[in-house]
C-alpha cells in the first residue's frame, strides 16, 4: 500500500515519522504481504478492510472514530469487530461505517448529527455498534458523506440518516438532522449500482448509468445547471447518455468515470479541482479535456482533489489542492490540470483511496493477481443498449431475461407481499419501468394458481401508470420482438380464459365486483398492448389476439346487447363506478375472432331488422284506425327485377326505399321466375348485379390486372350510391359478392388511413417503385429518380400530369422531402382522387350497414364479410356434409361424387360452389359453415344432380358408374343460371 498527503495525525499509518506531509507516494510496511480490499479515509482517521475481513484504524481519535483506544500513529485492529467478516468500509468526516458479510451495518465515531443511525444522544460512540434498525435488511453498500450516511439494499432501497442541513437525506425537506435510517420513497423501484456521499451532498448511480444527486448544491456539485439546494434526488440528464459506471464526491464537487473510460467534473474547481486548467466552478458536468484520449479505469475524490488511474500508461494523474503534499507530485503547489503522481508504476490492477472525503492525503493498494472483485452484475450478460436505456431504449435483453426470470420462482411470496404491491403509478425513473418488461417473463406469472395473487395485480399496477410512464412503456413494447411480445399478449388471454371459465362455473354475489375488477383490468393490459401493436405495424398477426374460447365460455348474442345498452345509457354508466357495470367484451373487440365477429353482426342484423318489422306492423295497425285508406307497409324490403335490367330496375326501388327500408329483410324476386326466395334468390342477385355494374359499359371501375383488383374512375354518383348499398345489403344478409376491393377500401370504411402498403396491393409495380424510392441510401435521390411531387393519370386515353401539392411541378423530390411525397402520393390514389365517389359509396354504404358494430371488425376481416374469401379446404367440404335419405358416407354413389369431385380442376371446383351456393367464394368462417347437405332423389340416371341454393342442398339421383355422375354433374354446373322448379 502507498499513501502521501498530510500525516499530521497519524493518519497514513506510517508509524512515528517527523514529517507532517509527505509529498510523494510512500509504501506503508505495516501491511506488507496483507491483501487490503478496502479504505475509507475521513477528515484525520483512515479505515483498512482486509482481505480475512478485519479491520484496521490509525489517526486521530478525539470523536472514538478509530473503534479502538490503542496506538493512532499506526494501524490497529478493531477488536469490537473481529467475529464479524467485514466486506466493506467507509468514512465521514470523524465516523465510520463498517459492513459485514451478512448485509450487517456497524457504526463508531461521531454521533452529535445522527449519522451513527443508532437514535443514540451521546455525542460519540468508540465502540463499533450493530444498526438494529436495519437488522431486517440486506445491505450491499455504505457511504459516509461529512456528517450524514447512505446505505444501499440488496433489494434496491436507499437508506438515508444524519445532518439534513441542505437536504442531503433526499427525504423532500432541510433542516433537522435524522437520526435513524430513512428510506428515500422517491427512488422506489430504480435498481441501483452505486451510492456516493460528499461534503453535503449525494449521488446514487443507477445500473444503467442514470445519475441522481440531491442535497448542496451551492457550487453546482449536483451538476443541475444552477445553485439550488435539492431537498429530492434530481436526474442529471445531461449524463444520460454518457454510461457512466462509477461516481465519487468531494467536499463540494463530483467527479464521474464513464465505461468509455471519460471522466467528467463539476461543481467547485477553486483549487483546480475540476482539471479544466482554470479555477472556475462548473454548474453542469464537464469533460477534463486533459485526459480524452486516455482510457481512465479508476477516479478518486479527496476533500479537494482528484485522482485519474490510466493502466495503459501506467500512471495516475491528480489535480485541485496541494498544499498538504497530497496530490503526490512532490510539491505543494496546486494543480489545475492533470499530473502524474510520482512513480514509476509498474502495475495496472489498483484501488484508489484519495481521502474519500475529507483528509489531505492518498492511499493507494496494489492488488494482487489473486484478488476477486465481485461485481453486482457478475452473473449477467448486459445488453448491449443497457447504457442507452431511454424512452425509445429499454436496454433489456428480453430473451436473457426470460431465462434468468427462473429464479424468481423461489420468491414467489416476496413478490406477492412486497414488490408487485410497492409499484408506483409514477416511477422516479425511466429505469424503474424495466421491471415491468422483466417481471411477466417470470414462469410463476403463468401458473394459473398465481394468476390471482401475481399476473392480476401485476396487470392493476401496470394499467394504472400515468400517462407519461405508459407511454415509455408503449414505445419498449414496440420494439419486442415477436416471440417476446406474443408471450405477454397470451399470458392475459389466458387469465382472461380463466376468468371466464370460474365465473361460467359460478361465482358468489359478494365476489362478483371483484371478479368483474379482475376482468376489466386484464382486458384493458391487453387492450394496451393491441394498442401498441396496432399503431406500431403489427409486430404480431392482429388474429393473435384472438381468444377463439369466447364462443363457448360467454353469451356473445347478450354480451353484444348489454354493450349496446350501456352505450346508450352511458351518462347513467359514468355516474356509477366503473366497475359496478358488468364488463362487456365488445369494448375489447379485438378478442373476437371471426366467428364472434360473425354472431355480432347477425345479432345487430336481427335486432334492426326486428325493428324495422316491429315498425311496419304498428304503423299497418295504426292504419286500421284512420278513416281514410292507407297503404300497408311490407314488413321486407322487397326488390322486383328483371334479369335484363337488373341494375335499372334495382335503382328504381331503392330510390322510392325509406332508410327504414334498408334494415328490413331483404327479398328478391326474378320476373316470371317460380322461386320463392329462402336465400338462393337473394344469393344470385347479388351475384348478378354485381357482375353487371362490374361491366365495362358503365366505366365505373378501373381494372388493374397484375393485381386483379378494381378502384373507382368514373363520376356517376348514383351508380356508386347504388354500389355501396349493395354492399351493405350483402353485409346486412350475410350474402357474399363479388366485389374485388383492395383492402384500402375497408380501411376508408372503418375511417382507417390507407398506407403505401395498400399501393402494393392495388398497383405493385407503383408500390415498388415508391419502396425503392424510400430505400435509396445515396444522397443523389434527385438526380436519380428525377421526380417532382406530381403525378401522371389518364383519362379518356388522354394523359394528364396533376400536382400532389400546390406547385408542386416546381419541387422535386430528394432526400429530405421524399417521405412527404410518398404520402401525398398515397393520398392522391386513395382519398383525393376518388373523394366524390367514395363520399356517395360510403353514404350508400352507412344506410344499411351504419353502426356500432362495424367498429368491431377490422379491415381484412370486413372484406371477407363482403366477399368471402379463397380459403379452399376441399377436404374440409367433404368432412363437413351431411347426408339424408339412404345417403350416408361410404354409400356407393356418395362415394364416387367425392372421387369425380376431388379430381375436377380449381375451376370447375369453384363453379360447383357457385352452382350450389350462389356464389364460388366461401364465408368467413370457413368451408365448413357452408353445411352442404346432400339427399338421394327419384327418377332416373337421365336426370341432372339439382341445386336447392337456398339451403345448400343438392338432390343427386343414384348414379351407378362415376362416368355417368361425372357428365351429369358437369351439364348442371355448366348451366346453373335461373330458378325454376327442378
Amino acid at each position: 500500500m502507498l499513501c502521501w498527503g498530510n500525516a499530521s495525525f497519524g493518519q497514513l499509518g506510517l508509524g512515528g515519522i517527523d514529517e507532517e506531509i509527505v509529498v510523494e507516494p510512500r509504501n506503508c510496511d505495516f501491511f506488507q504481504g496483507k491483501q487490503i480490499c478496502d479504505i475509507g479515509c475521513g477528515r484525520r482517521h483512515t479505515t483498512f478492510l482486509l482481505g480475512d475481513g478485519t479491520v484496521y484504524t490509525c489517526g486521530c481519535n478525539d470523536l472514538g472514530q478509530l473503534g479502538h483506544e490503542k496506538s493512532r500513529k499506526k494501524p490497529e485492529q478493531v477488536v469490537a469487530l473481529d467475529a464479524q467478516n467485514i466486506v466493506a468500509v467507509s468514512c465521514g468526516e470523524a465516523h465510520t461505517l463498517a459492513l459485514n458479510d451478512k448485509g450487517q451495518v456497524f457504526a463508531w465515531g461521531l454521533a452529535s448529527d445522527g449519522q451513527l443511525g443508532l437514535s443514540n444522544f451521546e455525542e460519540c460512540v468508540r465502540v463499533p455498534r450493530n444498526l438494529k434498525s436495519l437488522s431486517d435488511v440486506q445491505i450491499v453498500q455504505v457511504a459516509c458523506g461529512y456528517r450524514h450516511s447512505h446505505a444501499l439494499s440488496r433489494g434496491g432501497q436507499v437508506y438515508s440518516w444524519g445532518q439534513n442541513r441542505y437536504g442531503q437525506l433526499g427525504l423532500g425537506s432541510a433542516g433537522q438532522g435524522v437520526s435513524t435510517p430513512q428510506v428515500i420513497q422517491s427512488l422506489q423501484g430504480i435498481p441501483f449500482l452505486q451510492i456516493s456521499a460528499g461534503g453535503a451532498h449525494s449521488f446514487a448511480l443507477t445500473l444503467s448509468g442514470a445519475v441522481f444527486g440531491w442535497g448542496r448544491n451551492n457550487f453546482g456539485q449536483l451538476g443541475l445547471n444552477d445553485n439550488n439546494d435539492q431537498y429530492y434526488p434530481a436526474l442529471l440528464k445531461s449524463l444520460r447518455s454518457q454510461r457512466v459506471i462509477y461516481v465519487c464526491c468531494g467536499e463540494d464537487h463530483t467527479a464521474a468515470l464513464t465505461k468509455e473510460g471519460g471522466v467528467f467534473t463539476f461543481g467547485a474547481g477553486g483549487y483546480g479541482q475540476l482539471g479544466h486548467n482554470s479555477t472556475n466552478h462548473e454548474i453542469n458536468p464537464r469533460k477534463v479535456f486533459e485526459l480524452m484520449g486516455n482510457v481512465v479505469t479508476q477516479i478518486a475524490c479527496g476533500r479537494q482533489h482528484t485522482l485519474a488511474f490510466i493502466p495503459s500508461s501506467g500512471k495516475i494523474d491528480s489535480f485541485g489542492l496541494g498544499g498538504n503534499g497530497q496530490l503526490g507530485t512532490r510539491s505543494t503547489s496546486n494543480r489545475n490540470s492533470p499530473a502524474p503522481v510520482k512513480g514509476p508504476w509498474v502495475f495496472v490492477n489498483c484501488i484508489l483511496k484519495p481521502c474519500q472525503l475529507w483528509n489531505n492525503k492518498t492511499c493507494l493498494i496494489n492488488l494482487s493477481q489473486t484478488h476477486r472483485a465481485v461485481c453486482i452484475l457478475s452473473c449477467l450478460k448486459i445488453h448491449p443498449d443497457h447504457y442507452n436505456t431511454s424512452s425509445k431504449c429499454s436496454g433489456v435483453d428480453m430473451n436473457m431475461a426470460h431465462g434468468s426470470c427462473v429464479l424468481l420462482c423461489q420468491i414467489a411470496a416476496s413478490l406477492e407481499k412486497n414488490l408487485i404491491p410497492r409499484l408506483s403509478s409514477s416511477p422516479p425513473d425511466i429505469e424503474a419501468l424495466r421491471l415491468y418488461l422483466t417481471l411477466p417473463e417470470c414462469p410463476l406469472f403463468s401458473d394459473r394458481n398465481t394468476y390471482i395473487t401475481l399476473a392480476i395485480p401485476f396487470a392493476k399496477a401496470l394499467v394504472s401508470l400515468k400517462a407519461a410512464p405508459l407511454k415509455v412503456l408503449g414505445n419498449w413494447w414496440s420494439k419486442f420482438e415477436a416471440p417476446v411480445f406474443q408471450r405477454l399478449v397470451e399470458l392475459y388471454k389466458d387469465v382472461v380464459v380463466y376468468l371466464l371459465r370460474m365465473h361460467k362455473v359460478g361465482i358468489p354475489h359478494s365476489e362478483q365486483r371483484v371478479f368483474t375488477c379482475f376482468l376489466d383490468t386484464s382486458l384493458k393490459l391487453l387492450e394496451m398492448l393491441h394498442a401498441v401493436n396496432e399503431r406500431d405495424g403489427h409486430i404480431i398477426q392482429y388474429d393473435k389476439f384472438y381468444i377463439h374460447e369466447l364462443d363457448d365460455l360467454i353469451d356473445i348474442r347478450n354480451d353484444y346487447i348489454t354493450w349496446i345498452q350501456q352505450q346508450m345509457y352511458s351518462m347513467v354508466s359514468r355516474a356509477a363506478s366503473a366497475h359496478d357495470s358488468a364488463v362487456t367484451l365488445c369494448k375489447y373487440p379485438f378478442v373476437f375472432d371471426a366467428q364472434a365477429k360473425t354472431t355480432l353482426l347477425q345479432t345487430d342484423a336481427v335486432i334492426q331488422m326486428q325493428m324495422a318489422v316491429d315498425q311496419a306492423q304498428r304503423q299497418n295497425f295504426s292504419s286500421m284506425f284512420l278513416p281514410v285508406v292507407v297503404e300497408s307497409v311490407n314488413p321486407c324490403l322487397i326488390l322486383i327485377v328483371r334479369r335484363e335490367n337488373i341494375v335499372g330496375d334495382t335503382m328504381e326501388v331503392l330510390r322510392k326505399s325509406k332508410n327504414v327500408d334498408y334494415k328490413k329483410p331483404l327479398k328478391v324476386i326474378f320476373v316470371g321466375e317460380e322461386a320463392v326466395d329462402a336465400g338462393g334468390v337473394r344469393k344470385e342477385f347479388f351475384l348478378l348485379i354485381m357482375r353487371e355494374l362490374l361491366d365495362p359499359k358503365y366505366g365505373m371501375f378501373r381494372y388493374y390486372e397484375e393485381s386483379r383488383l378494381i378502384w373507382f374512375t368514373f363520376e356517376d354518383i348514383d351508380l356508386f350510391h347504388l354500389v355501396g348499398v349493395i354492399c351493405g345489403l350483402a353485409i346486412y344478409n350475410l350474402t357474399i359478392v363479388e366485389l374485388h376491393f383492395p383492402v384500402a377500401l375497408y380501411k376508408k370504411l372503418l375511417k382507417r388511413k390507407p398506407t403505401l402498403e395498400d399501393v402494393k396491393e392495388l398497383m405493385p409495380d407503383v408500390g415498388r417503385n415508391l419502396q425503392q424510392l424510400l430505400d435509396y441510401t445515396e444522397d443523389d435521390v434527385e438526380e436519380i429518380f428525377c421526380l417532382n411531387f406530381t403525378i401522371t393519370v389518364e383519362n379518356f386515353g388522354a394523359t394528364e400530369v396533376l400536382e400532389l401539392v400546390p406547385n408542386g411541378l416546381d419541387i422535386s423530390v430528394d432526400n429530405s422531402n421524399r417521405s412527404e411525397f410518398v404520402a401525398a402520393y398515397v393520398d392522391y390514389i386513395f382519398n383525393r382522387s376518388v373523394a366524390p365517389l367514395f363520399e356517395a359509396f360510403h353514404a350508400g354504404f352507412h344506410k344499411v350497414c351504419g353502426g356500432k358494430v362495424l367498429e368491431l371488425f377490422q379491415p381484412n376481416e370486413l372484406q371477407a364479410m363482403v366477399i368471402g374469401n379463397t380459403n379452399y379446404d376441399w377436404k374440409e367440404l367433404e368432412k363437413s356434409t351431411e347426408y339424408k335419405g339412404e345417403y350416408w358416407a361410404e354409400h356407393p354413389t356418395i362415394k364416387i361424387f367425392w372421387e369425380v369431385f376431388h379430381d375436377l380442376s380449381l375451376e370447375k371446383k369453384k363453379l360447383f360452389l357457385l352452382f350450389l351456393t350462389g356464389s364460388d367464394r366461401i364465408p368467413i368462417l370457413g368451408m365448413k359453415s357452408l353445411k352442404l347437405v346432400i339427399q338421394p332423389t327419384g327418377g332416373g340416371e337421365h336426370y341432372l344432380p339439382v341445386a336447392h341454393t337456398c339451403f345448400n342442398l343438392l338432390d343427386l339421383p343414384k348414379y351407378s358408374s362415376r362416368e355417368t355422375l361425372q357428365d351429369k354433374l358437369l351439364q348442371a354446373i355448366d348451366h346453373n343460371q335461373g330458378f325454376n322448379l327442378a
